[in-house]
């Protein structure tokens, strides 16, 4: 499972603009295998992301929403990506130049490869 992971968030690397990728479990923001370039903290970005995907899911719950799959942040300092894959979050912080939809086809690309 490891080595899927792994394969996973080093073709999430390979999208120009993508500063770090990891699989963050949703219950508690703790991540399970991370990519990231230097500058960028692992563990604040795994809560924040965790934090992130359970306020928006209760929101959309409570709307009558549905299940979310994809969130997308964009603040001054770039942009975040959190595509939910069950117990795992596949999240991307990127630059604000990154290409989305790119960066959204390998996140779920790698939400696939979990489930498989």
């Amino acid at each position: 499972m490891i080595d899927g992971m792994q394969r996973s968030l080093d073709r999430l690397s390979r999208v120009r603009g993508v500063s770090g990728s990891m699989f963050v479990a949703a219950d508690d923001g703790l991540a399970v295998a991370q990519l990231l370039m230097e500058g960028v903290n692992g563990k604040v970005l795994a809560a924040f992301a965790a934090s992130l995907a359970r306020k928006v899911s209760g929101a959309a719950a409570a709307t009558g929403a549905g299940k979310v799959k994809f969130i997308q942040m964009q603040s001054t300092g770039g942009i975040l990506l959190v595509c939910a894959g069950g117990e795992r979050l596949v999240t991307v912080v990127a630059d604000a130049g990154v290409n989305v939809g790119l960066a959204r086809l390998e996140m779920m690309r790698a939400v696939e490869a979990l489930q498989a």
